[in-house]
């Protein structure tokens, strides 16, 4: 592969502003590739590590599968307690809503089961969400329709009954 060129640091501000954009007009790669740019220059760039990270959700919808281990590394980089509560719960609701329509054997239960991982890690952005700021109860009211409207349950655990020796 050939040398990727490198950004200049005050160049950072307009490549965000393309990242979100491309994110909008549902061309997640374009903006996936403009947070790596960013963060090869500032590692600890917050907008661009939140963003890659919704870049990679958006991907979702593509049939684009991000490996846990990369969406726990990017969260890991968030710096606030409240903004990586949130953002793993965004990462968890579309983890869900992404199962949700695959409509595969089991989608439906990982979907609950998804959508309610979402909705515990709101419960923790909202104890500790600045003032004014309701997102957290935002998302976790979509997650508890989208279980409602679905008619989504929790697996049932097989119960084993063990043969008497």
């Amino acid at each position: 592969m050939a040398e990727l060129k490198r950004l200049h640091k005050e160049a950072i501000p307009a490549a965000l502003e393309k990242a979100e954009r491309y994110r909008l007009l549902n061309e997640p790669g374009e903006a996936e590739s403009i947070c790596h740019d960013i963060l090869a220059i500032d590692p600890e760039n917050q907008q661009a590590i939140i963003t890659l990270l919704l870049a990679l959700t958006d991907r979702f919808e593509k049939g684009y599968s991000v490996g846990d281990t990369k969406a726990k590394e990017l969260r890991a980089r968030i710096k606030g307690e409240y903004e990586r509560a949130y953002y793993s719960g965004i990462w968890s609701e579309r983890c869900g809503k992404a199962k949700l329509r695959q409509n595969a054997p089991d989608c439906r239960f990982q979907a609950h089961d998804f959508l309610r991982e979402a909705m515990d890690w709101f419960e923790k952005a909202e104890k500790i969400r600045p003032p004014g700021n309701d997102d957290a109860l935002l998302r976790w009211n979509t997650c508890a329709r989208i279980i409602e409207r679905n008619k989504l349950l929790a697996r049932e655990e097989e119960r084993v009954e063990f043969p008497l020796e």
